[in-house]
Parts: structure tokens; sequence; C-alpha cells
């Protein structure tokens, strides 16, 4: 009895167990310095077998690139009396401040929502907003607003066929990375799938700082704000003395 449940369980396991990724990332630090307009990221890998490929459904493969995550308010306007007030809103626990996701086919044809749940993977499952539903009629709209924004400011990005898989074994695409960058740990992650199934995911960093300058007065506003203070208004001071003596000279 106990070798016929074994043997069942054998033939009941995943059809593509033998499937795993190796990865690698062009860089894994971007430091954002006073003319940093953006950085392009190369993210590659290859699938690793100890068996030739299997026959069926074609590998496919998903790459997402995730900011750091903070809460929100969305808030929507309505016109009374003529005039536009904030009327409802609602609180969202955690929304990425960028979200790229990169495929080597459609979302749709190889992805299916089982594993789209299970893995957080398209936008509406990295957006986590709970019980909003008891804060606002129609709610989810509200994330739709949030979403439909932030893909119009490019935060946000959907590049379908965008990832090179040659052979079913190699990989690569490139990610670019916008100029007003968040500071923080961006979570690169990896799936390849077959029939809509996730076989093998890995996760790897991209850790983006402040450098330079703009590291120094970051620091100087948050461990001496009065300091920092000070200085900013001395600095407006000669900035318009300077202003005014150049104003006085032109004139004359």
């Amino acid at each position: 009895m106990m070798r016929a449940l074994i043997l069942l369980l054998a033939l009941a396991g995943p059809v593509y167990a033998n499937e795993a990724i190796v990865t690698g990332l062009s860089q894994n630090r971007v430091q954002i310095t006073a003319n940093f307009d953006g950085s392009e990221i190369l993210i590659y890998g290859a699938v690793k077998r100890d068996a030739p490929a299997p026959q069926g459904a074609p590998l496919a493969v998903i790459i997402t690139v995730e900011g750091p995550s903070t809460p929100l308010i969305i808030r929507r306007k309505e016109r009374v009396a003529g005039i536009w007030l904030n009327r409802s809103s609602v609180t969202v626990d955690a929304a990425p401040s960028f979200y790229a996701v990169a495929t080597s086919a459609p979302l749709e044809r190889i992805l299916s929502g089982t594993e789209d749940l299970r893995h957080h993977i398209t936008i509406p499952q990295v957006i986590r907003a709970v019980g909003i539903s008891d804060e606002a009629e129609n709610a989810p709209d509200f994330v739709a607003a949030l979403e439909r924004i932030r893909l119009d400011e490019n935060r946000y990005r959907i590049a379908e066929n965008t990832v090179q898989l040659v052979e079913e074994t190699l990989f690569r695409t490139d990610v670019a990375l916008p100029a007003n960058l968040t500071e923080g740990n961006y979570k690169v992650r990896l799936f390849i799938l077959r029939g809509g199934v996730v076989l093998d995911t890995q996760e790897r960093l991209i850790g983006v700082r402040k450098a330079g300058l703009e590291r120094f007065l970051f620091n100087l506003a948050h461990q001496q704000p009065l300091l920092y203070g000070v200085i900013s208004l001395v600095m407006a001071a000669v900035a318009g003395w300077a202003a005014s003596a150049a104003f006085r000279f032109v004139r004359s």
C-alpha cells in the first residue's frame, strides 16, 4: 500500500520539475548623483536542466522589477455646488514606487490566474489594498485609477515580448530605471513557466542610494534638521543679495 502511494505521488508531481534558472545582473547598485538621469539594468539568465527540454507547452520567462512600497491615500474629487472637493478616499496598505513587468510572450497566454495570485506578478496583485471596500463605494475603482496614473507617469510598466529567449535556454532583457527613483532596495524577480505554471523563480536585489552632494544633503536634512535649515536660509539670503547686486550693476 505504501509503495503504491509513493508511486502515485511521484506520477502526480510536476512534469517540468527538472528545470531551474541561473541569473545575473549587469549591476546591483545604482548611485543617484546630481546629474543622474536614469539607468538601464541588463537582466540575463539561463535555464538549467538535468534532462532534455520537455515537449509540449513552450517555455516562457517573466521578469519583474519592484521599487520600495509605501502606504498612500487615494482621494476622489466630486463637484459640489460648482466646486471640486475631496469627497471620498481609500487607504492603500502598500503600493510600489516603481514596478516593471517584462515577458517573453503576451502575459495572458503564459500566466494563469492561480499562479498570479500565488506569486503576485501583475500590477493589480502587487498593490496591497485590504479592506478598502468598507471605506468607499466602488473601492476597486480607486486602485484602478492609481494603476492608470502610474502607468501614464511611466512609474508602472508592462513590456510584453521584450525578454529575448534563445532556444528555451538563454534569456535577457533591459529594464530602464527612471531619473526620479525612490531610494531603497529594488527587488528583481525572475520566473520560468510552462503552460501557465511557474516552474522556478529567483530573486535578486538592486540597491539604489544617493551619492555625493545628494547623500550629504539628505543626511544633513534628516540627522541635523536645524543646521540644514540655517544653511538653507543663509544660502537663500546670499543668492538674493547676489541677484540684487547683479541687477543694480546691469542697470548702471
